[in-house]
């Protein structure tokens, strides 16, 4: 065949046959529903209104494990007690698009709402990009009855200090939150302190930081793929690590009227 003849071919393929390829797992082309959690905050802080006892459940690192995930939202689905959910990151393992789409299709199935905090996995690639399409911002706060919870990146490492993380300024305009319904508060993140992926320089800062909020209950992570209870800074404020879901394993909190809290360890 003569040169001009490949050169046909090659043109065709690339631009005459878009349609019959895959478009790059990194595109950030985002089909379906965006904006994930501005929408189910409202639908949180709605269905919270007005109670005094909270009850939810935490779960995170879905990479790589949609059947389990799946399960998780069929035996979810089969209580009645639980408020909403909380994914405490890496939805995705290579920061993939689809996986984006694959774990919120999967979400979207529960019926009550969720939201999602960014995990260091969810940073590969364009990752994060991706992340705020399909979920939004990665530090967020919402009320939920007299409860705030402040739900932040701390990836660190992924961000190599281009960008402030943990971002102390969210932290302290949170702080300002002057609504007088809200008594207590939840600190939320994908990386505890003195993990791998925290910048640990500034460790001990964090957590003076977040203990100025109301009555700083308790802080939630995951990332470490198993069951945890640290008081890391020994000062009475305990993190709680949930497992990977492939471990068909997830929390669950009750925040009671008294300021008291208490955990269970659900198998499915």
């Amino acid at each position: 065949m003569k040169k001009s003849g490949f050169l046909l071919i090659a043109f065709v393929f690339l631009f005459g046959g878009c349609d019959m390829i895959e478009y790059h797992p990194y595109d950030g082309r985002v089909s379906g529903e965006t904006g994930i959690n501005e929408k189910n905050i409202a639908l949180i802080e709605e269905r919270c209104k007005g109670k005094e006892t909270i009850r939810f459940a935490f779960i995170g690192d879905t990479q790589r494990s949609n059947d389990d995930t799946e399960k998780f939202v069929k035996a979810l689905n089969a209580r009645d007690d639980i408020d909403f959910v909380i994914h405490g990151g890496d939805v995705a393992d290579f920061g993939l698009t689809k996986e984006f789409m694959w774990i919120r299709d999967i979400m979207n199935k529960l019926t009550v709402p969720y939201v999602v905090i960014l995990g260091n996995h969810d940073c590969l690639a364009n990752g994060e990009e991706v992340f705020e399409k399909v979920f939004g911002y990665p530090n967020f706060s919402f009320l939920a009855g007299n409860v705030k919870f402040v739900c932040l990146n701390t990836n660190a490492l992924e961000f190599d200090y281009s960008l402030p993380v943990p971002d102390f300024q969210f932290i302290e305009q949170e702080m300002k939150d002057e609504r007088e319904e809200y008594e207590k508060t939840i600190v939320a993140m994908h990386v505890h302190p003195f993990a791998d992926q925290f910048n640990n320089n500034v460790a001990n800062v964090f957590q003076r930081y977040i203990k100025e909020y109301r009555k700083l209950q308790f802080c939630m992570h995951a990332h470490d793929h198993y069951f945890k209870v640290n008081d890391f800074f020994e000062d009475g404020i305990f993190y709680y690590g949930t497992p990977a879901i492939a471990r068909r394993e997830y929390l669950i909190f009750t925040i009671n009227e008294d300021d008291t809290h208490s955990y269970e360890r659900v198998e499915f």
